[in-house]
This record gives C-alpha cells, sequence and structure tokens, in this order.
C-alpha cells in the first residue's frame, strides 16, 4: 500500500552508513537523504539542522555513496531534502544529476520565504516562483527528476491552495507537492480532504510529523512546537482517511523532530504508529 521512509535531518547523531543499516533493521522501506553542504563538528553534539551528521554533500562522489549505502541495504530514495532556494539554477541540477545518480524520484526545492527576506510583494515573489519552477521543470525532463515544493510555514506554500495555485502551471510528472500536516499546524491549516482533491495528480510526497501549541506562562498568543506524532494538533485518522479517498498510495516520509526519544527508539516507535494508524484506517 503505502511505503515508508525516512528523512535524514531526523537522524542527525548517525552517520549516512549508520543510518542506512538502521533502517533496514526497522524495516524501513527507504530513505530520503538530506543534501546540503555538511556544516557538522564531530566534536560537538548533533543536532537536526546545524551539525547534522547524516547530510551529504550535493556531489558526484556523495551521489554514488548515497546510491551504495541504499542498495546495501535494500532500501530506495523516494528524494532528496535539498535547502535550495529560490533562482538557485545551478544547484537545482547538481542536484539532479545527484537524483539521477542515486535514483531518487524527486528533488525539493523553496519556492520563497514569506515574508520575502528582499521585501517583494506577494505577486513579485509568486512570479519569481513561477519562473524560477519553470525552469525547473525542463531540468527535469532533461534528467527524468521531479521538483517539489513543501507546504510549509514561512514560504509561500504554506497550504494546499497556495501550492496549488504555484505549480497548476506545470506538468505533475516534473512538478508536484510535498504535503506536510505537522507543518500545517504552525500556518496554512485547511481540511485535509478538501486540500488532497486540490491538489489531485500534483501530491507527490506526503510527510509525517506532528506539532502542539504552547501557552506562554504570561498568557497571550500561543505558539506552535513539536510533538511526537501520538501527542499532538494533526488528526491522523482523518488524514488517512483523506489519503484513502484521495486514492494515494505512494510514500511517507517520516520527520520526527520532537527529540522526545532518541534515534534507537524513535524509529521503531515511528514505523509502528504510523502502521497501526494505517490498520486502523483501512481496516487491513
Amino acid at each position: 500500500m503505502f511505503k515508508i521512509s525516512v528523512f535524514t535531518v531526523m537522524i542527525p547523531d548517525l552517520t549516512p552508513e549508520e543510518a542506512g543499516q538502521a533502517l533496514r533493521q526497522h524495516g524501513y522501506d527507504g530513505v530520503e537523504w538530506r543534501v546540503t553542504t555538511p556544516n557538522f563538528d564531530k566534536s560537538k553534539l548533533p543536532t537536526f539542522w546545524a551539525n547534522n551528521f547524516c547530510t551529504l554533500a550535493p556531489t558526484t562522489d556523495e551521489a554514488q555513496r548515497a546510491r551504495r549505502i541504499a542498495d546495501a541495504n535494500g532500501l530506495e530514495t523516494p528524494g532528496l531534502g535539498t535547502y535550495i532556494n529560490v533562482g538557485e539554477v545551478a544547484a537545482v541540477e547538481q542536484a539532479m544529476e545527484f537524483a539521477r545518480i542515486c535514483g531518487a524520484r524527486n528533488v525539493r526545492v523553496n519556492p520563497g520565504r514569506w515574508p520575502d527576506p528582499d521585501g517583494l510583494s506577494y505577486a513579485d515573489s509568486y512570479e519569481r516562483a513561477r519562473k524560477f519552477l519553470g525552469e525547473c521543470e525542463a531540468l527535469g525532463k532533461r534528467y527524468g527528476v521531479r521538483t517539489i515544493v513543501e507546504m510549509h510555514h514561512g514560504t509561500i506554500v504554506c497550504s494546499a491552495a497556495l501550492s496549488h495555485r504555484l505549480v497548476s502551471h506545470f506538468d505533475p510528472d516534473y512538478i508536484g507537492v510535498l504535503h506536510d500536516a505537522g507543518n500545517m499546524v504552525h500556518e496554512g491549516f485547511e481540511n485535509y480532504d478538501m486540500g488532497l482533491q486540490l491538489l489531485g495528480p500534483y501530491l507527490a510526497h506526503v510527510h509525517i510529523k506532528n506539532a502542539a501549541y504552547e501557552r506562554p506562562d504570561a498568557g497571550g498568543v500561543w505558539k506552535g512546537r513539536w510533538s511526537p506524532l501520538e501527542d499532538g494538533v494533526v488528526d491522523w485518522n482523518n488524514l488517512f482517511s483523506a489519503l484513502r479517498k484521495a486514492n494515494y498510495n505512494g510514500w511517507l516520509g517520516i520527520e520526527d523532530f520532537s527529540g522526545v526519544r532518541p534515534t534507537p527508539e524513535a524509529l521503531p516507535f515511528n514505523i509502528q504508529f504510523l502502521k497501526d494508524v494505517i490498520a486502523r484506517v483501512y481496516e487491513v
């Protein structure tokens, strides 16, 4: 039915080789590599974004390394989590070459932050992103790789509606959307069923994580924070009922940022939690 992967940003304490072995051990089907210029320091504690040991540089050698690790552990590579920003066309082509070598279908890019750091209006930011994705689509047709944008707070594609508005100009074989219900807790929430119906063929990948709201000690505006899969705002039964209705049977990529369990506990817990949700909703 579904295939389940892990985005390596959530396992910063493992090397890529250790990650491949751990994912195989716990029954995962794939690995979504974090691909960016590494900035880790082994003398310091690992963290998700600032000191992540499970990161591959965007080079040919590292792409071949990714392929060897995946093949050795019977894993597929549904996509690459890059930190490529709008307009960085050369970086997109480099990432697509990486994807071609390691066998990844998708390359994730950021079509624009919001508020725009350069002070652009939404209209101008949207047009810049549309031009950028047009260039990504052309490259994708050459490399056989799809560019995807993630529904993410702090970007111009925080919701299904805004994502669809941007990608609907393009061929869904080469431009798609990564649905992320955990990010939607922070910004961009819409009814899951409505959003998935709207995305239709552009739904390319689904991330699995959770978030909750936290009340400041003195009251006031509540803030979002990451939470474990089993304890947060995301209604998993609702989400998977909508995915079932949409006939989605693609990849589910776990991206747990809660930090409530060390990696050796988080990997088996999260995949079992997800399998239990699927069994409950699909009655399998």
